[in-house]
């Protein structure tokens, strides 16, 4: 089962990665998420270049985390993520959820960063 999951991901993520590009103007914000972590990049792809990364390793998130696998967490990983990219000049992007459902910690992430100011 475990197998048919994943493979259904990379399935999804393939489909998706056709049609979404990051380019100067909007790069790629992209997550992704283990069972005890999640992680989010914006990412130029014409340079192959990461503008801004951060996850629930990241220095300022570390000590304030009881856990790293809720939706609280991925809010806070939605926010760092657009906070950075603000500071860096970027408000428009185009969001990819690497093959995985708008559901639960991704729509968390990606809501908290909206709310912060990103558009997508």
């Amino acid at each position: 089962m475990a197998k048919k999951r994943a493979t259904g991901r990379l399935r999804r993520k393939l489909s998706v990665r056709k049609k979404v590009r990051g380019t100067e103007e909007r790069p790629r914000l992209t997550v992704y998420r283990s069972l005890k972590h999640i992680y989010a990049q914006v990412i130029v792809d014409a340079t192959g270049e990461t503008l801004v990364a951060t996850s629930t390793f990241s220095k300022e998130l570390k000590g304030k985390l009881k856990t790293t696998g809720n939706i609280k967490t991925a809010q806070a990983v939605g926010e760092l993520v657009a906070q950075k990219a603000l500071e860096k000049g970027i408000k428009k992007v185009v969001f990819d959820r690497n093959g995985f459902l708008y559901h639960g910690r991704i729509k968390a992430l990606a809501e908290a960063a909206r709310q912060k100011g990103l558009e997508f």
